[in-house]
Protein backbone atom coordinates (compact mmCIF):
# COMPACT_ATOMS: atom_id res chain seq x y z
CA UNK A 1 0.00 0.00 0.00
CA UNK A 2 1.35 3.46 -0.97
CA UNK A 3 2.03 6.09 1.70
CA UNK A 4 -0.77 8.23 0.22
CA UNK A 5 -3.27 5.39 0.41
CA UNK A 6 -2.26 4.63 4.00
CA UNK A 7 -2.92 8.27 4.98
CA UNK A 8 -6.28 8.28 3.17
CA UNK A 9 -7.33 5.10 4.97
CA UNK A 10 -6.17 6.43 8.34
CA UNK A 11 -8.19 9.63 7.87
CA UNK A 12 -11.25 7.81 6.54
CA UNK A 13 -11.16 5.37 9.48
CA UNK A 14 -10.95 8.27 11.93
CA UNK A 15 -13.92 10.06 10.35
CA UNK A 16 -15.97 6.86 10.27
CA UNK A 17 -15.34 6.56 14.01
CA UNK A 18 -16.80 10.06 14.49
CA UNK A 19 -19.86 9.91 12.24
CA UNK A 20 -22.27 7.34 10.87
CA UNK A 21 -23.09 9.48 7.83
CA UNK A 22 -22.37 7.83 4.47
CA UNK A 23 -22.04 10.88 2.18
CA UNK A 24 -23.19 10.77 -1.42
CA UNK A 25 -22.07 14.30 -2.24
CA UNK A 26 -18.93 16.25 -1.32
CA UNK A 27 -19.05 20.06 -1.18
CA UNK A 28 -16.09 22.47 -1.03
CA UNK A 29 -17.12 25.98 -0.01
CA UNK A 30 -15.00 28.90 -1.18
CA UNK A 31 -14.31 32.38 0.16
CA UNK A 32 -17.42 34.00 1.62
CA UNK A 33 -19.65 31.04 0.76
CA UNK A 34 -19.71 29.12 4.03
CA UNK A 35 -23.36 30.07 4.60
CA UNK A 36 -24.57 26.99 2.73
CA UNK A 37 -23.75 25.12 5.93
CA UNK A 38 -26.75 26.83 7.57
CA UNK A 39 -29.01 24.90 5.18
CA UNK A 40 -27.50 21.53 6.08
CA UNK A 41 -29.24 19.39 8.71
CA UNK A 42 -25.99 18.95 10.61
CA UNK A 43 -25.36 15.56 12.17
CA UNK A 44 -21.65 15.88 13.00
CA UNK A 45 -19.10 18.72 12.90
CA UNK A 46 -15.38 17.89 13.01
CA UNK A 47 -12.70 20.65 13.21
CA UNK A 48 -9.86 20.20 10.74
CA UNK A 49 -7.21 20.37 13.46
CA UNK A 50 -8.56 17.16 15.02
CA UNK A 51 -8.44 15.15 11.77
CA UNK A 52 -5.32 13.06 11.10
CA UNK A 53 -3.32 14.16 8.00
CA UNK A 54 -5.61 17.16 7.35
CA UNK A 55 -4.08 20.61 6.82
CA UNK A 56 -5.62 23.56 8.68
CA UNK A 57 -7.29 26.58 7.03
CA UNK A 58 -5.31 29.79 7.57
CA UNK A 59 -7.40 32.17 5.45
CA UNK A 60 -9.99 34.63 6.75
CA UNK A 61 -13.59 33.47 6.09
CA UNK A 62 -12.54 29.79 5.92
CA UNK A 63 -13.93 28.28 9.13
CA UNK A 64 -11.96 25.04 9.01
CA UNK A 65 -14.72 22.52 9.77
CA UNK A 66 -15.86 19.31 8.13
CA UNK A 67 -19.65 19.07 8.21
CA UNK A 68 -21.63 15.82 7.89
CA UNK A 69 -25.39 15.95 7.44
CA UNK A 70 -28.31 16.13 5.02
CA UNK A 71 -28.99 18.75 2.37
CA UNK A 72 -32.20 18.55 0.34
CA UNK A 73 -32.65 14.96 1.47
CA UNK A 74 -29.15 13.82 0.43
CA UNK A 75 -26.28 12.89 2.73
CA UNK A 76 -23.37 15.27 2.26
CA UNK A 77 -19.96 16.11 3.65
CA UNK A 78 -19.05 19.76 3.30
CA UNK A 79 -15.73 21.51 3.74
CA UNK A 80 -16.42 24.85 5.42
CA UNK A 81 -13.13 26.29 4.24
CA UNK A 82 -10.60 24.88 1.79
CA UNK A 83 -6.82 24.78 1.53
CA UNK A 84 -4.73 26.77 -0.97
CA UNK A 85 -1.37 26.31 -2.64
CA UNK A 86 -0.38 29.83 -1.54
CA UNK A 87 -0.76 28.87 2.13
CA UNK A 88 2.40 26.81 1.73
CA UNK A 89 0.73 23.44 1.34
CA UNK A 90 1.69 21.07 -1.46
CA UNK A 91 -0.94 20.39 -4.11
CA UNK A 92 -1.15 16.85 -2.74
CA UNK A 93 -2.08 18.29 0.67
CA UNK A 94 -4.54 20.77 -0.87
CA UNK A 95 -6.38 17.93 -2.61
CA UNK A 96 -6.13 15.33 0.15
CA UNK A 97 -9.72 15.92 1.35
CA UNK A 98 -11.03 14.95 -2.10
CA UNK A 99 -9.23 11.61 -1.75
CA UNK A 100 -10.88 11.12 1.63
CA UNK A 101 -14.31 12.00 0.19
CA UNK A 102 -13.87 9.27 -2.39
CA UNK A 103 -12.85 6.78 0.30
CA UNK A 104 -16.00 7.62 2.28
CA UNK A 105 -18.27 6.92 -0.69
CA UNK A 106 -18.78 10.32 -2.32
CA UNK A 107 -19.77 10.08 -5.99
CA UNK A 108 -20.30 13.76 -6.89
CA UNK A 109 -18.16 16.78 -5.93
CA UNK A 110 -19.54 20.31 -5.89
CA UNK A 111 -16.84 23.00 -5.75
CA UNK A 112 -17.27 26.74 -5.33
CA UNK A 113 -14.99 29.76 -5.28
CA UNK A 114 -14.82 33.53 -5.33
CA UNK A 115 -13.01 34.89 -8.39
CA UNK A 116 -12.21 37.89 -10.53
CA UNK A 117 -14.04 38.36 -13.84
CA UNK A 118 -12.51 39.38 -17.17
CA UNK A 119 -15.44 38.79 -19.53
CA UNK A 120 -17.12 42.14 -20.33
CA UNK A 121 -20.50 40.40 -20.47
CA UNK A 122 -20.22 39.43 -16.79
CA UNK A 123 -20.69 41.57 -13.68
CA UNK A 124 -19.55 41.45 -10.06
CA UNK A 125 -22.07 39.42 -8.10
CA UNK A 126 -22.80 37.04 -10.98
CA UNK A 127 -22.75 33.27 -10.48
CA UNK A 128 -20.79 31.44 -13.19
CA UNK A 129 -21.12 27.74 -13.88
CA UNK A 130 -17.65 26.42 -14.67
CA UNK A 131 -17.59 24.68 -18.05
CA UNK A 132 -13.81 24.15 -18.25
CA UNK A 133 -10.55 25.32 -16.70
CA UNK A 134 -6.96 26.31 -17.42
CA UNK A 135 -4.21 25.32 -14.98
CA UNK A 136 -1.52 28.01 -14.67
CA UNK A 137 -0.62 27.29 -11.06
CA UNK A 138 2.88 26.15 -11.97
CA UNK A 139 2.25 22.74 -10.44
CA UNK A 140 0.06 19.66 -10.68
CA UNK A 141 -1.41 17.46 -7.93
CA UNK A 142 -0.68 14.23 -9.83
CA UNK A 143 3.07 14.77 -10.21
CA UNK A 144 5.03 11.90 -8.67
CA UNK A 145 4.60 8.14 -8.51
CA UNK A 146 1.06 7.10 -9.39
CA UNK A 147 -0.94 4.63 -7.30
CA UNK A 148 -3.12 2.83 -9.85
CA UNK A 149 -5.59 1.88 -7.11
CA UNK A 150 -6.36 5.59 -6.64
CA UNK A 151 -6.62 6.46 -10.34
CA UNK A 152 -4.94 6.16 -13.76
CA UNK A 153 -1.50 7.56 -14.57
CA UNK A 154 -2.91 9.69 -17.41
CA UNK A 155 -6.51 10.66 -16.58
CA UNK A 156 -8.56 12.04 -19.46
CA UNK A 157 -9.88 15.58 -18.98
CA UNK A 158 -12.77 15.28 -21.45
CA UNK A 159 -16.10 16.43 -20.00
CA UNK A 160 -14.26 17.34 -16.78
CA UNK A 161 -17.15 19.50 -15.55
CA UNK A 162 -19.93 17.02 -16.13
CA UNK A 163 -22.26 18.12 -18.93
CA UNK A 164 -25.35 16.54 -17.38
CA UNK A 165 -24.70 18.35 -14.12
CA UNK A 166 -24.13 21.61 -16.01
CA UNK A 167 -27.45 21.17 -17.81
CA UNK A 168 -29.16 20.42 -14.49
CA UNK A 169 -27.74 23.59 -12.91
CA UNK A 170 -28.87 25.68 -15.89
CA UNK A 171 -32.35 24.17 -15.71
CA UNK A 172 -32.64 24.84 -11.97
CA UNK A 173 -31.38 28.41 -12.43
CA UNK A 174 -34.11 28.99 -15.01
CA UNK A 175 -36.79 27.58 -12.69
CA UNK A 176 -35.53 29.67 -9.75
CA UNK A 177 -35.15 32.79 -11.93
CA UNK A 178 -31.47 33.05 -11.00
CA UNK A 179 -29.23 34.59 -13.65
CA UNK A 180 -26.16 32.45 -14.26
CA UNK A 181 -23.20 32.75 -16.58
CA UNK A 182 -21.16 29.87 -17.97
CA UNK A 183 -17.45 29.96 -18.70
CA UNK A 184 -13.83 29.01 -18.19
CA UNK A 185 -11.96 29.33 -14.88
CA UNK A 186 -8.21 30.00 -14.93
CA UNK A 187 -6.15 29.23 -11.82
CA UNK A 188 -3.05 31.17 -10.73
CA UNK A 189 -1.17 30.62 -7.49
CA UNK A 190 -1.89 33.92 -5.71
CA UNK A 191 -1.96 35.24 -3.06
CA UNK A 192 -1.65 38.57 -4.90
CA UNK A 193 -4.57 39.74 -6.98
CA UNK A 194 -3.76 40.12 -10.66
CA UNK A 195 -2.04 43.03 -12.37
CA UNK A 196 -3.69 44.72 -15.34
CA UNK A 197 -1.36 42.89 -17.70
CA UNK A 198 -2.20 39.57 -16.05
CA UNK A 199 -5.94 40.20 -16.37
CA UNK A 200 -5.37 40.96 -20.05
CA UNK A 201 -3.41 37.70 -20.42
CA UNK A 202 -6.20 35.72 -18.75
CA UNK A 203 -8.73 37.05 -21.25
CA UNK A 204 -6.42 36.47 -24.24
CA UNK A 205 -5.96 32.86 -23.14
CA UNK A 206 -9.71 32.29 -23.35
CA UNK A 207 -10.76 32.36 -19.70
CA UNK A 208 -13.74 34.24 -18.28
CA UNK A 209 -12.65 34.35 -14.63
CA UNK A 210 -9.45 33.94 -12.63
CA UNK A 211 -8.87 32.59 -9.12
CA UNK A 212 -6.45 30.78 -6.81
CA UNK A 213 -8.13 27.42 -6.14
CA UNK A 214 -10.52 24.76 -7.46
CA UNK A 215 -8.41 23.38 -10.33
CA UNK A 216 -6.24 21.05 -8.19
CA UNK A 217 -9.29 19.60 -6.41
CA UNK A 218 -11.11 19.05 -9.70
CA UNK A 219 -8.10 17.29 -11.24
CA UNK A 220 -7.91 14.90 -8.28
CA UNK A 221 -11.67 14.40 -8.39
CA UNK A 222 -11.34 13.27 -12.01
CA UNK A 223 -8.37 11.05 -11.10
CA UNK A 224 -10.57 9.51 -8.38
CA UNK A 225 -13.55 8.96 -10.69
CA UNK A 226 -15.87 11.59 -9.21
CA UNK A 227 -18.35 13.67 -11.18
CA UNK A 228 -17.77 17.41 -10.76
CA UNK A 229 -19.91 20.54 -10.77
CA UNK A 230 -18.27 23.94 -10.27
CA UNK A 231 -19.65 27.36 -9.26
CA UNK A 232 -17.71 30.64 -9.34
CA UNK A 233 -18.95 33.81 -7.66
CA UNK A 234 -17.54 36.81 -9.52
CA UNK A 235 -16.59 39.32 -6.82
CA UNK A 236 -14.73 41.94 -8.87
CA UNK A 237 -14.02 42.78 -12.50
CA UNK A 238 -10.48 42.88 -13.89
CA UNK A 239 -10.63 45.29 -16.79
CA UNK A 240 -7.09 46.67 -17.28
CA UNK A 241 -8.39 50.02 -18.55
CA UNK A 242 -10.67 50.54 -15.54
CA UNK A 243 -8.86 48.87 -12.66
CA UNK A 244 -9.13 49.99 -9.07
CA UNK A 245 -7.88 48.74 -5.73
CA UNK A 246 -9.76 45.69 -4.33
CA UNK A 247 -9.57 44.41 -0.75
CA UNK A 248 -10.32 40.98 0.72
CA UNK A 249 -13.11 42.59 2.72
CA UNK A 250 -14.77 43.74 -0.51
CA UNK A 251 -14.37 40.30 -2.08
CA UNK A 252 -16.04 38.70 0.96
CA UNK A 253 -18.81 41.31 0.97
CA UNK A 254 -19.71 40.77 -2.70
CA UNK A 255 -19.58 36.99 -2.26
CA UNK A 256 -21.92 37.41 0.71
CA UNK A 257 -24.39 39.37 -1.39
CA UNK A 258 -24.47 36.60 -4.02
CA UNK A 259 -24.56 33.86 -1.40
CA UNK A 260 -28.36 33.72 -1.03
CA UNK A 261 -28.75 33.02 -4.75
CA UNK A 262 -25.89 30.50 -4.64
CA UNK A 263 -27.41 28.67 -1.67
CA UNK A 264 -30.84 28.48 -3.30
CA UNK A 265 -29.31 27.19 -6.53
CA UNK A 266 -27.16 24.52 -4.87
CA UNK A 267 -30.02 23.32 -2.63
CA UNK A 268 -32.29 22.74 -5.61
CA UNK A 269 -29.51 21.13 -7.68
CA UNK A 270 -28.74 18.71 -4.86
CA UNK A 271 -32.45 17.91 -4.49
CA UNK A 272 -32.59 16.88 -8.14
CA UNK A 273 -29.34 14.92 -8.25
CA UNK A 274 -29.87 11.25 -9.04
CA UNK A 275 -28.69 8.81 -6.38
Amino acid sequence: MSEMKQKIQETADFLQSKTKVLPQIGIILGTGLGGLVNEIEIIDTIPYQTIPNFPVSTVESHAGKLIFGKLSGKYVMAMQGRFHFYEGYSLQQVTFPVRVMKALGVKTLIVSNACGGVNPAHRAGDIMLISDHINLMGGHPLIGKNDETLGPRFPDMYDLYDQELLALAESVALEEKIKVQKGVYLALTGPTLETGAEYRMVRILGADVVGMSTVPEVIVARHSGLKVMGFSIITDMGFPEAMRSVSLEEVIAVAGQAELKFVRLVKQVVAKLKD
